[in-house]
């Protein structure tokens, strides 16, 4: 029998480095990160704290794109710059002291204007998994996001404003396989067991066990010897319980077939508890999630080509599975929940699923393989264990397809009408997100930022007043600001609160880390935070 080699100190260390994440999102998802590249644009302290939270976990390389230096407002709000390299380059100083953090990771500097950069080369953003951004103005912001929606590559703009701040979530197509959803039920095939499965079943026969045995049969044999019986009783072979009166006659015939002792009372049978407790989930319907069949009837897996992700060849393959040989039905998942039973029982159990989910993995591989040769695909572009994973988690399968931010700017889209009915919620944080872009507005009219001089505050406030005006009756929006507002964003100056700047980098890198690992679902799309009340919420534009 082959031994397995001893890992190497590299990938004990690694495991030890990253132990705590890697919980989380797996060695995929950490691999993911290692390899994946991030473009910073403007080191600002919000542009600092959000590579900090993705240089900690280890991500590849990233690459701070700002034309900025030093200013004495830096000091004071970025932890990444220092008061004896005022006038140097921000970007530059920001890449070392961040690269410090982590040895593993790479970073790179670049010192020049955005807008130049678009212009005289933008392959360059062909180059990084992500783009993320804070202090843009406008023609920024469009110009970016028509060049990165053209590339499919996602784009993250991010503001923080005194004690305000917000990020705008910009995906073209964004697939996902692993979305670790919060309540998932097991997949137990009871309602359809496999043949090998049923055959197992009936292999036990309840009443004949002994009590030792009885004490130990795990509760999947009950519950299906019980769903048996009911079926028996109401005369459909096919029914299954739907309703509580269905499920309480269930729980009653189990409870009523524990042992008793010879005074009466009932032996204390934990696999039978198990059983009643888990008869409102255990026979749930083995069927297409309405998500799993929107999917599978997608317009990209009408004509695969070479140029077709490996996702939507895999869902192709899955797409023919389900029509063939899984008989409507997604692989076999292959996984048990913990259950009080003897370890012969479990483990015998337990290999059934295996060998099912195995069984079935292999069919979607074959399919798979055809795949990649009517497409000219080499035979390793997508590996058989990808398919194990990709099988695993169909059920998981997510597909977004987000909105382009410059559509928002240019009034190409729907956010017109989500912000009117956002509007209507007076404790809807959507005001703030309409102040940010009136001064965005600002800036583009007057190239300075609402109060940043000193002496400005007060007249800037009419015209921050008039700018926002504008954007809602561009929106088609009956409302006024609250004057209260438009005098705290004018007092901030455009100054950025570091804790601020904390909070939103921390949220931010989670989405971006969720995007990289493709797992996890992204915010979709804008979310807005106020520190003033310590209170978040999102919106769909």
């Amino acid at each position: 029998m082959a031994v397995p080699s001893p890992k190497s100190p590299e990938q004990s260390e690694r495991s030890r480095k990253y132990d705590r994440q890697l919980r989380l999102w797996g060695d995929q998802g950490q691999q993911d990160l290692e390899t994946a590249h991030v473009c910073l644009i403007n080191a600002t302290a919000l542009g600092t704290e959000i590579l900090k939270s993705l240089v900690l976990p280890g991500i590849g390389a990233f690459t701070i794109i700002d034309n900025e230096v030093i200013t004495e407002e830096d000091v004071g709000s970025n932890f990444f710059v220092t008061a004896d390299k005022i006038g140097e380059k921000r970007g530059s100083i920001a890449s070392q002291l961040l690269c410090e953090l982590n040895s593993d990771t790479r970073g790179h500097f670049i010192d020049e204007c955005l807008l130049k950069l678009l212009d005289l080369n933008p392959g360059l953003f062909k180059t990084f998994t992500v783009v993320v951004t804070t202090s843009l103005h406008e023609k920024e912001i469009i110009d970016l996001s028509h060049k990165l929606w053209t590339y499919n590559i996602p784009l993250l703009v991010c503001q923080s404003y005194g004690f305000f701040g917000s990020m705008r979530l910009q995906l073209a197509e964004h697939t996902m396989i692993k979305t670790h959803p919060d309540n998932q039920n097991p997949d137990l095939r009871l309602d359809c067991p496999f043949q090998k499965l049923k055959a197992h079943f009936d292999t036990y026969n309840l009443e004949a066990l002994d009590l030792t045995n009885h004490l130990h049969v795990p509760y999947l044999v009950i519950l299906y010897k019980h769903l048996e019986k009911w079926r028996n009783d109401i005369g459909n072979v096919n029914a299954l319980p739907e309703t509580y009166k269905q499920k309480q006659v269930i729980r009653d015939n189990i409870k009523n077939s524990i042992r008793k002792h010879e005074n009466g009372t009932l032996y204390h049978e934990e696999n039978f508890e198990e059983a009643i407790r888990s008869v409102n989930f255990a026979y749930n319907r083995t069927s297409l999630s309405e998500n799993i069949q929107l999917i599978l009837k997608d317009e990209k897996l009408m004509n695969l080509t070479l140029n077709s992700q490996p996702f939507w060849i895999m869902v192709k393959a899955l797409k023919d599975f389900v029509d063939n040989e899984g008989c409507g039905k997604l692989p076999v998942r292959g996984t048990l929940p913990d259950m009080t039973a003897d370890t012969f029982k479990y483990i015998s159990l337990q290999q059934l699923y295996h060998e099912q989910a195995a069984k079935d993995a292999e069919a979607v591989y074959n399919r798979v393989q055809q795949l990649l040769q009517h497409v000219n695909l080499p035979d390793d572009t997508i590996t058989e264990q990808d398919i194990k994973i990709f099988c695993k988690h169909a059920s998981e399968l997510c597909v977004i397809r987000g909105t382009r931010i410059a559509d928002e700017y240019e009034r190409k889209g729907n956010a017109d009408n989500e912000i009117s009915q956002s509007l209507e919620d007076p404790d809807s944080l959507i005001e703030h997100y309409i102040i940010l872009r009136g001064i965005e507005r600002f800036y583009s009219e007057y190239y300075t930022y609402p109060g940043e001089i000193d002496e400005q505050v007060e007249p800037d406030i009419p015209k921050l007043k008039l700018c926002i005006s504008n954007l809602l009756s561009e929106w088609g929006c009956m409302y006024s600001t609250k004057e209260d507002y438009i005098h705290e964003y004018c007092r901030y100056g455009k100054s950025e609160l570091h804790s601020v700047s904390s909070f939103i980098g921390g949220c931010v890198s989670h989405e971006i880390i969720k995007i990289i690992t493709r797992q996890y679902k992204p915010v979709n799309n804008s979310f807005v935070f106020n520190a003033i009340n310590c209170s978040t919420e999102s919106f769909t534009l």
